[in-house]
Formats: C-alpha cells, sequence, structure tokens
C-alpha cells in the first residue's frame, strides 16, 4: 500500500524494502525496481521490472534468485545477458525464419504463382506445427509427419516434396551458428 501511495518528489528518491532490494521513484512518476548486490568486491545493480508491471512479491522472488546467483559466484547481469543473447539466437533460429530466407532465394527462379503457392503452403501446414522452433531441434521423423498430415489432408505431393527439398537445404546449415 505504501508503494501505490508514494508520490513523486522534484528529485529521484528510493524506498527500501529490505536485503538490497529498493524502489526508485523518479519526478516523472515512474517506479522501477533496483536489486544492489555486490560481485568480485564491486557494487553492482540489476533492475528486476517496473511497478506496477512487477509488483513486491515478484520482485522479492527476482531479487532471490540473483542473491542466489551471486552465492554461486555468477554476475546475475551477465547471467540475464547471457540469456537475451540466447533467445535472440534462438530466434534467429528459428525455422520460419530460415525457411522465408530460403523461399527468397529460390524464388527468383519460380514463376510467381508458384512461389507463392509455396509460401501459402508453408504458413499454412509447416509454420504452425514447427515455426517457432530452431531448425536444429526439429527431427527428421517429425517433419515426416507434419509432411504426411498436408498428404493426407489436402491429397498435396508437390508441396510436400518442395518442403521436403527446404528441409535438406536448411539442415546443412552449421546449427551451432
Amino acid at each position: 500500500m505504501q508503494i501505490h501511495c508514494t508520490k513523486p518528489e522534484d528529485k529521484p528518491y528510493t524506498l527500501g524494502d529490505g536485503q538490497s532490494l529498493s524502489l526508485l521513484i523518479e519526478p516523472n512518476r515512474s517506479k522501477s525496481w533496483r536489486f544492489l548486490y555486490r560481485y568480485v568486491g564491486k557494487p553492482k545493480m540489476i533492475s528486476p521490472g517496473v511497478y506496477p508491471t512487477i509488483n513486491l512479491a515478484d520482485a522479492r522472488s527476482r531479487r532471490d534468485d540473483a542473491r542466489k546467483l551471486v552465492s554461486e559466484g555468477k554476475n546475475p547481469s551477465e547471467v540475464r545477458k547471457e540469456q537475451k543473447v540466447a533467445l535472440q539466437t534462438e530466434s534467429e533460429s528459428a525455422f520460419e525464419k530460415i525457411a522465408t530466407e530460403w523461399h527468397q532465394m529460390k524464388s527468383a527462379k519460380w514463376s510467381a504463382g508458384y512461389a507463392s503457392d509455396i509460401m501459402e503452403a508453408l504458413q499454412n501446414d509447416i509454420f504452425p506445427y514447427v515455426g517457432t522452433r530452431p531448425i536444429c531441434e526439429i527431427k527428421a521423423l517429425e517433419l515426416l509427419n507434419v509432411l504426411r498430415k498436408i498428404e493426407k489432408t489436402r491429397g498435396v505431393r508437390e508441396d510436400a516434396q518442395s518442403t521436403t527439398a527446404l528441409f535438406r537445404s536448411v539442415s546443412l546449415c552449421n546449427c551451432n551458428g
């Protein structure tokens, strides 16, 4: 209740919660959590989030997670950066992104109608099943099952063959970056 009732002042100020967690109140009325810690003898700070998106209980939980990382000898800020890079890398290696690049490369040799048909087939039949998954996690048997669904439901063998060619092309990529 105290957090909700705080009013901004001319200068930023903090409300301490304990165990190095505080809430920074800015003159523009924004409120953000701060967790202060020491790593390798140096003071560090991370922000668990913005109030009210992150409530007090969530901020305390994130503080506890960060404290645990520090006790394990890890820098919470670096761990967070590594997670962000991993998510970005994962999205860059998603099947849909690679398939779209493949389609752009191959469509120069195709007629406009055929290129459109292939993209439509990918969007309707493949992407809903494996589009967001990293290409290296998709097993051949899994893709085969998706291709069989296409053949059964629509009786479209040509699209399935094109998609098989796509999977062969992208599976040759270096999945480890």
